[in-house]
């Protein structure tokens, strides 16, 4: 059998602007990060002052020891940030524009046996780019298939489910009328089926059905046979669920009513860039399980196919979608031309993944509900479902809405400001605005909305037989339908708990991210759950009160001390941090909140108790008070049932004197290349982490391994992340260390003046 897949991730040679200067990198690879601060370098706020405005180029050998002139040989990219040309051995094999979509060329006629060259310019000084930080280079991963000439193509193949009492029926589109053969396992038992004809039909007894809660996956292999001989083979992982919109009990999965406890993510990862391996990802989304969440959006653009392999593994529902805005913005340069090819992409890529629930078309588009408009979103959810009728198509709604105009988006600078802000083209008149979601939900299955909880109740009445997503919502402050920065303290999330036709809501967003500054000399959004790093802010620990059963508590202190991070303001939440720790106050009152999803809490200072309301006697369920300032220590206690179930404490610290590692110990498989990101933070004598602490911390390793990157989440801070030192915030700070993958040992040490090295261990087996 023919196929052979070969990862071509490392012997790779970058160079800035000029071929001359080669330097050895690794993907996936980001060149952007890598760049220096510009504070006054164009479109500095979307892209973090990273300055990535420029040409890059790859070089890499490709050896070819059997070249087999029977077989294609498949030059595969899953993403190159952007305008992107690909020449084998002097002679051209393509080219791709849009910087998220996968893309390949079948190179089998400029290679030869033996020594073989590969060349990739990446063009990154096309004007506009991404609102928000895009990257530069090859981030993603790059493979070359060795297969048949006649072969299958994993975006041909369809795998579709019906559910029928205990049995599930698949439906394999081979994508070829020929001899195929499909066989779907689980860990114990093999189901099979054959056909000629396109499409086989194989019935699983039993079925284990897949959900955010249970993500079951069956392996199906599909096999090409020529002369009852296997001639080609891939692979899928699948699983099989059912998913209904019912407009009266909501999203049902399996036929149990579901809640999108959702964030949205953009696909950077702090220090690292755009460059996001697998593992860290891992790390990423197991936070967020962490809290209780079950979906996440995917926003803008096409994600990384390992991504959602995650997601398919771990259990998450992905609203993904292909695009922010349509004719203006950033694709609004290859909106006429590549459209199609892209959403194709995106649909025939990974409509087989069970993670994804709904295909969204555009984010916050031009022109919303005039005659121009709909027909895009007509042309764009036809085009869906010529390849996926299986799930529905929306598109997320920005909460302006303008008059009929003849403004050309290709002429708009500054496309958000557009979309975003009041002026005279304005509509005011919530019924006028309804009226425009009306037309909208025509072309769509799902409505879904930005920051429009307070019309969801006229939305509904005027579009009864439709859903609402919040495609995106406030962590906190809730809009008025008059004005949506109303700073009124009605978190969003309350309302969909609240409505059964109102199926969830994104959270924007789930993590800190770079670009889409405020200004200098922040490098990015900070109203997030957690800070770039993975590290977890206090809002966090109020949606894993929403979002969870199992008892947690947790406490926290208003302390407008702390530097301001630099976040949009109605996205921000109140300055909570969770210490004890004030030495400039001398018996003063000091505000606090507590979050628990019990039914008591009990609190105590230095063993004085406090008599505190019931979580749900307070609004939004968050209980907030006043402790006097005394050193020590502040214990809470949830209670069910007169009974305590769960406790947190917070302790007045001594001098910083050690530091200490998250994971002291960590054992990982052997790989070719892994990373990791591992946190160290300053302790007193007695373990207590010390919030204020902000020494220099730097970092060594031992062994095979090295560091590729620090990060405190501090974006307000010009230090350099791709370095081995940086300052503590908040008595903490990661580093991301690339494992090398031979077995043995590697060791990460902290150091920092004054106090006693941090250490950890990698084991690699």
């Amino acid at each position: 059998m023919g196929r052979y897949e070969f990862k071509l991730m490392d012997g790779w040679k970058f160079a800035f602007n000029q071929k001359e200067k080669w330097n050895s990198v690794t993907l996936p690879h980001d060149w952007a990060i890598e760049r220096p601060f510009n504070r006054w370098m164009e479109q500095g706020t979307d892209q973090g002052f990273h300055d990535r405005w420029g040409i890059g180029w790859y070089y890499r050998k490709l050896e070819i020891p059997h070249f087999d002139c029977k077989n294609k040989y498949l030059l595969c990219f899953d993403g190159v940030y952007e305008n992107s040309t690909i020449w084998v051995n002097d002679r051209l094999a393509g080219k791709n524009r849009y910087g998220y979509s996968s893309f390949r060329f079948d190179i089998t006629s400029l290679l030869q046996k033996g020594e073989n060259h590969i060349l990739v310019k990446v063009d990154n000084t096309s004007k506009p780019v991404d609102r928000w930080y895009s990257g530069a280079g090859i981030y993603r991963t790059v493979k070359l298939l060795e297969v048949p000439k006649d072969h299958l193509n994993s975006n041909d193949v369809f795998i579709t489910s019906s559910i029928k009492g205990e049995n599930a029926l698949l439906t394999i589109e081979t994508g070829k009328k020929e001899h195929v053969r499909a066989v779907v396992s689980d860990e114990r038992t093999k189901y099979s089926g054959e056909s000629e004809s396109g499409k086989i039909q194989i019935t699983i007894p039993n079925a284990k059905l897949w959900s955010a809660e249970s993500p079951f996956l069956y392996n199906v292999a599909i096999l090409l046979y020529h002369a009852e001989k296997v001639t080609d083979e891939i692979t899928e992982k699948i699983g099989i669920r059912m998913i209904t919109m019912d407009p009266l009990r909501g999203m049902l999965v399996n036929g149990k009513a579901v809640k999108l406890k959702g964030v949205c993510l953009h696909q950077d990862a702090g220090c690292l860039g755009t460059a996001v391996p697998r593992e860290i990802w891992k790390q990423k989304l197991s936070r967020l399980k962490e809290i209780g969440c079950n979906s996440i959006r995917a926003s803008h653009h096409i994600y990384a196919p390992e991504f959602l392999d995650l997601c398919d593994e771990m259990g998450f529902y992905v609203y993904e979608e292909c695009f922010d805005k349509w004719t203006g913005g950033a694709y609004g340069r290859y909106f006429a031309s590549d459209w199609e090819k892209d959403l194709t992409c995106m649909v025939k890529r990974d409509r087989n993944h069970p993670c994804i629930f709904i295909w969204g078309v555009g984010n916050e588009v031009e022109k919303q509900g005039q005659a121009s408009m709909l027909q895009i979103l007509k042309n764009m959810r036809d085009k869906v479902r010529k390849y996926d009728t299986t799930r529905p198509v929306t598109v997320a709604l920005n909460p302006h809405y303008k008059k009929q105009s003849n403004v050309k988006m290709s002429e708009v600078k500054d496309i958000q400001k557009f979309v975003d802000e009041t002026d005279e083209t304005e509509i005011l008149d919530l019924d006028e605005k309804v009226d425009r979601i009306r037309k909208i939900a025509k072309y769509v299955d799902v409505i879904s909305c930005n920051y429009q909880e307070s019309l969801y109740p006229k939305i509904h009445d005027a579009v009864p037989d439709k859903l609402i997503l919040g495609t995106e919502i406030y962590e906190y402050f809730k809009g008025n339908s008059i004005q949506m920065k109303n700073y009124s303290e009605n978190v969003p999330w309350l309302d969909v708990e609240k409505y059964n036709y109102v199926i969830g809501g994104m959270i924007w967003a789930g993590f800190d991210y770079l670009g889409e500054s405020m200004g200098y000399p922040s490098k990015g959004w900070t109203g997030s759950l957690f800070q770039t790093n993975l590290e977890r802010k206090a809002v966090s620990y109020l949606y894993q009160s929403y979002w969870t059963d199992k008892p947690m508590i947790y406490f926290a202190v208003l302390d407008y001390s702390v530097r301001d991070s630099g976040t949009k303001e109605h996205w921000d939440f109140p300055k909570y941090f969770s210490h004890w720790e004030f030495p400039q106050f001398t018996k003063a009152v000091i505000p606090y909140m507590i979050v628990c999803n019990c039914e008591e809490v009990q609190v105590y200072l230095n063993g004085e108790r406090y008599i505190v309301k019931k979580p749900n006697e307070c609004p939004n369920r968050i209980i907030t008070g006043y402790l006097p300032y005394f050193p020590g220590t502040v214990k809470v206690f949830g209670l069910i049932e007169g009974k305590r179930v769960c406790y947190y404490q917070v302790k007045t610290p001594g001098s910083a004197i050690s530091l200490v590692f998250d994971e002291p110990q960590k054992h990982i498989l052997s790989h070719k290349s892994y990373v990791v990101l591992m946190t160290v933070r300053a302790v007193d004598s007695e373990g207590t982490p010390v919030f204020r602490e902000s020494a220099d911390v730097r970092f060594t390793v031992e062994g095979n391994g090295e560091i590729i990157g620090v990060d405190n989440g501090d974006l307000m801070s010009s230090e350099i992340c791709r370095s081995n030192e940086m300052h503590l915030l908040h008595g903490q700070l990661s580093v991301a260390v690339r494992v090398k993958g031979s077995a043995g040992r590697v060791v990460i040490h902290a150091y920092s003046e004054g106090m006693y090295e941090g250490r950890s261990v990698i084991t690699v087996q």
